[in-house]
């Protein structure tokens, strides 16, 4: 198989695996986080844990979709590089770097953090109080980056279906 056939193959799932996570973090913002916001703090927490813990048990799919996304991308990129050139190859680079520091770098860096954090409170034993304090130190901070993640990602999903059009 040429290194053309491979680099559209990658392209093609990059291009995927990127609007599926964009498609999640979308979901995240306008349906989840929503949704949750209506909940007192206890229950806040106690459903955010619950949806977050079925990531954080590395569901299977999810795990696929999400480095697939990543390795996909990079392969592409990497590919591209070498194959492209002019608009195209300015449509793989900007698409990768705003993919790995606009939507992966906050992720690892910032939101899964906070999970990680929330994950580790017990709210049945937390005072009102506490489950306010702990709901103010997550959520506000978790939407604003999800709010910056979401569109990124989706800005990555357009740039590179544009760049499988001018193919």
């Amino acid at each position: 198989m040429s290194t053309e056939v491979i680099f559209q193959l990658t392209l093609i799932s990059a291009t995927f695996l990127c609007s599926l996570v964009a498609g999640f973090l979308f979901a995240f913002a306008v349906v989840v986080m929503p949704g949750l916001k209506s909940l007192n703090d206890r229950e806040f927490i106690w459903a955010f844990q619950v949806v977050d813990g079925v990531i954080q048990k590395n569901q299977p799919i999810f795990v696929l979709v999400w480095v697939g996304s990543v390795l996909a991308l990079l392969t592409s990129a990497v590919l591209g590089i070498r194959q492209l050139d002019g608009a195209e190859r300015l449509l793989i680079t900007f698409s990768t770097l705003i993919y790995l520091f606009g939507v992966q770098l906050p992720t690892f860096t910032i939101n899964v953090p906070l999970n990680n954090k929330l994950q580790t409170l017990k709210p049945d034993t937390m005072d009102e109080k506490m489950q306010k304090a702990a709901r103010r130190e997550f959520e506000p901070r978790w939407n604003l980056w999800n709010s910056i993640r979401t569109p990124l990602a989706c800005l990555t999903s357009v740039l590179l279906i544009i760049l499988l059009f001018r193919l």
